[in-house]
């Protein structure tokens, strides 16, 4: 009898800490770029089991954990896991997420809103796992969407993954999105989410690298990252906003939600070195735990 599907997981096993919750996060965070499709807590409760969509993605990601946490983490294993159904079970316990008048909620999830016609529903398919909605940084950056006037807006969401900020944009108002990211998976993830939410004839979507990417200047920037790629590419998302950032700028030239960047990836006690990177001050920011988010 031939084997069934077998699918490339990392097992991986924590150290005890005071900060668990703060070493979830920032794995959760490590994680995001390699595409993990689902990931499974011990019935110990100290560690994990992540699913990924090829060998590649694993071991890439085994690389950069190892690196980036060390002895924090008493194993790290490359495995190979036959079916038991975990991709369905793992997405079947996901429920909406209500940020602000946004929600967010997989296909099995969806609140009835015909009596408040105010709400935004979009629709996110969660099985290529490129952002739910469920993490503190994208419920950060959604809380401060809803602040800005997006009102006939060109807008780029930097890092789309599943798409969910692009959508968010459009259906706030923005007259045109771009949604960039590198990872040909996550902009065919993004391409369904986006085409099942009614947006496709409305964001453009471009695979490109952060440093290399070329496009016109926008009004908007929206870029849930991390804290390092932040850091290491201001100065090209200063480039992309059309309005003039300069920190000579006279205070007095107000110009309400034009060039205007929304960050997040990074905790609040970066924010100060954020801010640095950018030569800004932030106009606005929010915070969720261990996570927080800012307006340039």
């Amino acid at each position: 009898m031939a084997d069934g599907p077998r699918y490339p997981a990392l097992d991986v096993r924590f150290a005890p800490a005071d900060d668990i919750a703060l070493l979830h996060d920032l794995l959760h965070a490590e994680l995001d770029p390699f595409g993990p499709l689902a990931v499974h807590e011990h019935d110990s409760a100290d560690g994990w089991r992540v699913f990924f969509p090829t060998p590649g993605q694993r071991d890439d990601a085994r690389t950069t954990l190892a690196s980036a946490f060390g002895d924090r983490l008493l194993a790290l294993a490359s495995i190979d896991v036959e079916d038991e159904g975990w991709a369905r079970r793992s997405q079947a316990s996901l429920q909406a997420v209500h940020v602000g008048r946004i929600t967010v909620a997989p296909p099995w999830d969806l609140p009835d809103f015909t009596r408040d016609p105010d709400r935004i529903l979009i629709v996110i398919d969660p099985s290529m796992g490129f952002g739910t909605g469920h993490h503190s940084t994208t419920r950060l950056c959604l809380e401060l969407m809803q602040r800005i006037d997006f009102a006939g807006t060109r807008v780029m969401d930097v890092g789309t993954g599943s798409g969910i900020l692009a959508l968010a944009a459009w259906r706030l108002g923005a007259a045109s999105v771009t949604a960039v990211d590198h990872d040909p998976d996550a902009l065919e993830n993004a391409r369904d989410n986006i085409a099942r939410n009614g947006g496709a004839g409305h964001i453009r979507i471009v695979q490109a690298d952060l440093s290399s990417v070329i496009a016109d200047p926008v009004d908007l920037i929206l870029a849930n990252l991390t804290a390092a790629v932040l850091r290491r590419h201001a100065g090209v998302l200063r480039s992309l906003v059309s309005a003039d950032l300069r920190p000579e700028v006279e205070r007095h030239r107000r110009q309400p939600d034009t060039g205007t960047l929304v960050v997040s990836g990074f905790s609040p006690e970066e924010l100060d070195d954020i801010a640095d990177a950018f030569a800004l001050a932030p106009r606005v920011t929010a915070v969720e735990g261990e996570w927080a988010a800012a307006v340039f």
